[in-house]
């Protein structure tokens, strides 16, 4: 029997989950209520939406991408509990065009096993790349495995001589390093190669997926490797046969979407606390960790929240078109008026809070860990200590993760807003360090089905989603029910402090910082 997707049997079967409006809870939201809220926010409660969520991409061809009825069905089931629990809720439409593949390129082993590498995990093609369907044994290249201590130890493929007894028509398997792709390649097709595949160097933060640069278009197929990935088939008994396939090249296509805006009725409209995550999936999935887990939990503590009166206006955002580039909270942000921008307290951003391998990570607001860009608008490391505060208070261990401004959280810091957010990790590998802490599989993705079909109700950790909706429950109550905790970030009607080294927002969406990095030429 074919399944249909019932809205209303779906809601019916979740009406318990809303909390019913009274006089009698009128008078709760003091400072002191925060701990009751934490308490009535359940981390089960929150995987029901999931299964709502995976209910809807199973009914729509196992997709919540924008432009589809994956993606307008998640909507009105977010939009519909919203107004239900009492929120003025606003679905915000709007229109963007992207560049998407005509046909979804494939690089996969096809002897002496096969097995086919996942797009935008394991590889991609480089830019410069031929196009059409390819096949070649690969050949080592003067490869460093294990990679050097240091960043640029590998000099694979940059000298002529490092292709001494390469045999002709076979692939080239090079690693990242001293000189730039173009020279790597170039030195390549001299030496009679059918094709290149460029791993990462391999040391941390330097061992996910690259797209290499190539400056201009090239003879042969090139893709770029995930480190991991480059590991493997450089490993094979008698060298890997790989097959690429790469045809049509690109499209502009224009896709419909909208944002759900929920705001509470009561609370100081100046002084707005603002939680939000993406709505949206990829196309290859029904992004359930990626990001029904953020919404998840955001939906589950908006609805216990509905008992409460706020001191500060609480607006709960739900993004459409991040995956493609942050588009939903760009122009939320670009269409809102000054005034009401400035009348936006903080914003706290809910991303991948639920991935099976899950490290605790912490928006590194104040650039504490120096590590890639930050810090962030003034307010931004208070709000970090808030969740270092929840995490020690549960005894739980957690890390910082790179300010980046690469999700929905972006276009907030470009204007100035003070941000902070949690994530559990997506396409990076789990070090021997987080597995001391967190327990979990060494080197192991730590969302192994990161932007793939198999992001479902099976791709979640029931434990991170607790802990992390209890941690949404936590800081959206401390800033929601507290005047002083609020006013100590912003100062209403003030315009923000915008910071000096204030970052672009990514043109495209990626949770690690490594796909946009290695874009360059070396």
């Amino acid at each position: 029997m074919k399944h249909r997707w019932k809205a209303g049997a779906a809601l019916a079967a979740l009406a318990v989950l809303i909390p019913m409006a009274g006089p009698a809870q009128a008078d709760r939201g003091g400072n002191n209520d925060v701990a009751k809220l934490v308490r009535e926010v359940k981390g089960s409660h929150a995987k029901l939406h999931l299964h709502a969520l995976n209910l809807i991409a199973k009914a729509n061809g196992n997709t919540r991408v924008d432009g589809t009825k994956g993606y307008e069905q998640s909507v009105k089931y977010v939009s519909t509990l919203l107004k239900l629990a009492g929120y003025d809720v606003t679905v915000q439409p709007f229109t963007f065009e992207s560049e998407e593949f005509v046909t979804t390129p494939v690089f996969e082993q096809t002897a002496p096993t096969a097995k086919t590498l996942a797009l935008l995990l394991d590889w991609y093609p480089a830019a410069g790349s031929a196009e059409g369907t390819f096949t070649g044994k690969l050949q080592n290249v003067d490869l460093v495995i294990p990679p050097g201590p240091v960043a640029n130890t590998s000099s694979s493929g940059c000298e002529a001589a490092d292709f001494a007894g390469f045999t002709p028509g076979n692939w080239a398997l090079m690693q990242r390093g001293t000189c730039n792709f173009s020279v790597k390649v170039a030195n390549a097709i001299a030496a009679g190669a059918a094709g290149a595949a460029i791993m990462n160097e391999g040391q941390p933060g330097r061992d996910g997926i690259i797209i290499p640069d190539l400056g201009g278009q090239v003879s042969i197929p090139v893709v770029g490797l995930e480190f991991y990935a480059g590991e493997a088939l450089s490993k094979v008994a008698g060298g890997a046969t790989v097959k690429f396939t790469f045809e049509g090249g690109t499209e502009v296509r224009t896709f419909q979407s909208s944002n759900v805006i929920a705001e509470t009725r009561g609370g100081r409209k100046d002084n707005v606390v603002m939680v939000g995550g993406h709505l949206d999936s990829v196309a290859e999935g029904p992004g359930i960790n990626d990001n029904g887990s953020g919404v998840s939990g955001i939906l589950e503590t908006a609805l216990k929240l509905a008992k409460y009166k706020p001191k500060n206006a609480v607006r709960f955002a739900f993004w459409g078109g991040e995956e493609f580039g942050l588009l939903g909270a760009e122009h939320y942000v670009t269409n809102l008026p000054e005034a009401e921008r400035n009348n936006i307290g903080l914003y706290l951003n809910y991303d991948m809070i639920a991935s099976p391998n899950y490290m605790f990570g912490i928006y590194d607001g104040d650039d504490s860990d120096a590590v890639g860009a930050g810090p962030g608008p003034f307010g931004s490391d208070l709000i970090e200590k808030e969740y270092e505060a929840y995490y020690t208070s549960r005894g739980l261990p957690f890390q910082g993760t790179d300010f980046s401004g690469r999700s929905d959280y972006g276009p907030f810091i470009e204007v100035g807003i003070a941000a902070g957010g949690l994530f559990t990790g997506a396409e990076g590998r789990k070090t021997a360090a987080e597995v001391a802490k967190y327990g979990g599989v060494l080197n192991g993705r730590y969302d192994p089905c990161y932007h793939q079909a198999c992001d479902d109700i099976k791709n979640i950790s029931d434990t991170a989603l607790d802990v992390n909706t209890d941690a949404i429950a936590q800081l959206t109550g401390t800033y929601a029910f507290s005047i002083e905790k609020l006013d100590a970030i912003h100062q209403p009607g003030k315009p923000h402090e915008v910071p000096v080294a204030a970052r672009s927002a990514s043109t495209g969406h990626s949770h690690s910082a490594d796909v946009e990095a290695a874009r360059s030429a070396s």
